[in-house]
């Protein structure tokens, strides 16, 4: 289906009913007498295209497959959504509809195509709070950054949520969800640890259950076909006098390294590039990686800044330890070093129309 937008101005919002499936989405950017500056997020927030230029009579044409998902699971029990995903003007990635945000300065747009995508692979993502489509401003997460660092010939699916460990992702059947989905070519990142170093109990610890509950979700997703990745979790923002960061998380990045190493499962070491990241940006520079402002401080969550920044040390990290992965990334994509970040005012992603009406679950 094509759609031709009048005058070339697309709205804000664009939504259209589409059944649950990736779709691959052909826009054609540009047009009008004044230069247009076009970025595009889809579903909740997901970056897709970002600050995309055109001259004025000129036109430009980008691609990107869009997941779109129901909470329904065939023969199971449907995913147990918390309440806040169901509110439809904000968490859009279990309605009905394939929703696109237009943003940016003079946008400009002459028309836009959806298709089927049957056959590219996805990357299924399960989290907590640092990897979901945030679907408020300010907050954001790597996750919802991903999609724009990869080619239309791959969908991201974004499953993780705030608040959740592997347990909890067990007990709603979002685990159960990407189950049901995943097929031989697909991948599977799994970053969990924040919610689940708070779990209390006989016996509950990293390297006991948190480790055998993520030793089986690998087994599984292998079961169904699928490559597991398993995933640190980044640092939280703890800085002592001296300046120097320091961790939190005890040992469920242990846990996560032993998991891959015992498994052979590629690794994703978050937490140890987080590290660098946050220690170069520094005790006051790190601020704008995370949550500070005049109403807010939050030193768990990000900024789309810092989100950006996560998302770029996972790129880099899927080149070494996922090259299958890594050949679908965007053509000519730099190369990131985290103790090098990107100055702040360089990384500029025009905010959603939406607030947060609370804080995401977990800390």
């Amino acid at each position: 289906m094509t759609f031709r937008f009048p005058n070339d101005t697309p709205p804000t919002i664009c939504q259209t009913p589409l059944p649950e499936g990736n779709w691959r989405v052909t826009l054609v950017l540009g047009g009008g007498t004044e230069p247009s500056q076009v970025t595009v997020k889809a579903e909740t927030r997901r970056l897709m295209l970002l600050g995309v230029r055109t001259e004025p009579g000129k036109s430009v044409t980008r691609r990107f497959v869009v997941n779109v998902r129901r909470p329904e699971i065939p023969g199971e029990e449907s995913v147990r959504l918390k309440e806040r995903e169901r509110l439809p003007t904000l968490h859009r990635n279990w309605d009905e509809f394939l929703t696109l945000e237009f943003l940016g300065e003079k946008v400009r747009a002459k028309s836009l195509t959806i298709e089927p995508a049957p056959r590219v692979p996805t990357v299924f993502l399960l989290g907590d709070s640092t990897v979901t489509d945030q679907p408020g401003e300010p907050y954001a997460a790597w996750g919802q950054m991903l999609p724009l660092f990869f080619n239309d010939s791959i969908a991201i699916a974004n499953h993780a949520e705030s608040g959740e460990s592997i347990r909890s992702s067990l007990a709603s059947r979002r685990i159960a969800k990407v189950l049901s989905q995943v097929r031989r070519g697909d991948w599977v990142l799994i970053q969990f640890g924040h919610n689940d170093q708070k779990e209390k109990g006989e016996g509950v610890g990293a390297l006991t259950t948190y480790k055998a509950d993520l030793k089986r979700l690998v087994a599984e997703i292998r079961a169904k076909g699928g490559q597991p990745i398993v995933v640190t979790s980044m640092f939280r923002r703890r800085f002592d006098r001296a300046g120097k960061l320091y961790d939190t998380l005890g040992d469920y990045p242990v846990a996560v390294r032993q998991v891959a190493q015992e498994e052979r499962v590629p690794l994703i070491d978050l937490h140890a590039r987080s590290q660098v990241l946050f220690q170069a940006l520094g005790a006051e520079g790190s601020k704008a990686a995370f949550l500070h402002t005049k109403t807010l401080t939050d030193d768990t969550h990000f900024s789309a800044y810092g989100a950006y920044e996560l998302a770029r040390i996972v790129v880099e990290e899927l080149r070494a330890q996922a090259p299958g992965l890594a050949r679908k990334l965007q053509p000519g994509l730099p190369r990131f070093d985290p103790s090098r970040p990107d100055p702040v005012e360089s990384i500029a992603i025009p905010a959603s129309p939406d607030p947060a009406l609370a804080a995401p679950d977990g800390k």
